[in-house]
């Protein structure tokens, strides 16, 4: 399937990208990841080992769209974690459930 990466036209299989990734060390993932075989990679590292070029060359959704449109899972940047709620007291609770504020 051809795909444009930092401006540059790349034909790029399924197979190929497996065949490509064999042998190569997965990197810490600290951002949006791909999954190849059974390992998670990072996209930026993926891009560079497929394209050849210097990671700030490209950009992560340029690589995304180019892995999802091949079949590979992806993954995107983790969720903010919710800020933590005070622990309420029973009758804090009982009034948040019936959604009246209580009185004290």
């Amino acid at each position: 399937m051809r795909c444009v990466i930092a401006r540059f036209p790349f034909d790029l299989t399924k197979s190929g990208v497996l065949q490509s990734m064999q042998g190569v060390k997965p990197e810490t993932v600290v951002g949006e990841s791909v999954i190849i075989g059974r390992r998670t990679y990072p996209l930026m590292q993926v891009g560079q080992v497929l394209t050849r070029q210097d990671r700030r060359d490209f950009s992560s959704g340029e690589v995304l769209r180019a892995m999802t449109k091949l079949g590979f899972t992806c993954r995107n940047l983790p969720q903010a974690a919710a800020p933590a709620r005070a622990a309420l007291n029973p009758l804090q609770h009982a009034s948040a459930m019936l959604g009246v504020a209580p009185t004290v």
